[in-house]
């Protein structure tokens, strides 16, 4: 019997990358997305052409708490729910001074509260179940550095990784594992670097040269999702290229 999966935003980007990963490792997959129908059932036509079966819905972190449905929605289509990947999120640039009420609440509501809930939901299922689990949280290598004008993005982020923890502390017991990864620049949509080789890209400022794929990051989320990361859980795993390091540079002797 397949495992099944669920990844949210898997209509583009990294989301997407690792819903074919996902089925390519045997996973039935859930994918959801926000406002790109056509991206969304691209990726569930790969899905399928891995053999696996899969399932599109629509999600909006904007509607809390009811948008955190889906997850339920989708492990009864599938029969249902042995990894969940929070890959949903939004960013904010911004002055700290310049950020509104409004803005602040949007991005926590959809980086940290829809990742809470449908996290839970992912949970309660899993605990229901029986079986274990795998859940990873996709969160940034903001999780652990900030970033200049985008203070509500590195509190949702941070946030999430602290999240991530207080979850695999309580769920260890009931064979669920929590995870994060943190990504740096990544050739998507987000960073304006969709359908561009990242290998054709300079980036002198981090330390491989260049952003990374979304497949990087999707081969990463695979194995967190396997039998084999049994013994993993509570962790962050920085996937940046080195970008973290560059804070030793201007101090090096």
């Amino acid at each position: 019997m397949a495992r099944v999966a669920i990844v949210t935003a898997s209509d583009s980007g990294i989301g997407k990358a690792t819903a074919v990963a996902l089925a390519e490792g045997g996973c039935d997959v859930g994918i959801t997305y926000h406002s790109d129908s056509e991206g969304a059932e691209g990726t569930a036509e790969e899905v399928r052409r891995a053999g696996r079966r899969a399932e599109v819905r629509h999600l909006d972190l904007s509607d809390l708490p009811a948008a955190a449905g889906v997850v339920d929605d989708l492990a009864e289509a599938l029969g249902g729910l042995d990894v969940f990947v929070n890959n949903a999120g939004t960013g904010l640039s911004a002055p700290f001074l310049e950020v509104t009420y409004d803005q602040w609440r949007h991005t926590l509501a959809v980086n940290l509260d829809g990742a809470f809930l449908c996290g839970q939901a992912a949970a309660r299922r899993m605990v229901a179940a029986g079986n274990g689990g795998r859940i990873i949280n996709v969160t940034s290598v903001h999780e652990h550095v900030p970033l200049p004008q985008s203070s509500a993005y590195c509190a949702s982020k941070g946030g999430l990784g602290l999240l991530t923890k207080s979850m695999a502390l309580e769920l260890g017991e009931h064979g669920i594992t929590v995870n994060a990864v943190a990504p740096g620049e990544i050739a998507t949509p987000m960073t304006g670097n969709d359908d561009v080789d990242p290998e054709t890209v300079d980036r002198p400022d981090i330390p491989v040269g260049r952003p990374g794929a979304a497949r990087e990051i999707a081969h990463a989320i695979a194995y967190l999702a396997s039998p084999e990361a049994s013994y993993t859980t509570g962790a962050s795993f920085v996937i940046d290229g080195g970008l973290l390091l560059m804070a030793a540079v201007p101090n090096a002797s």
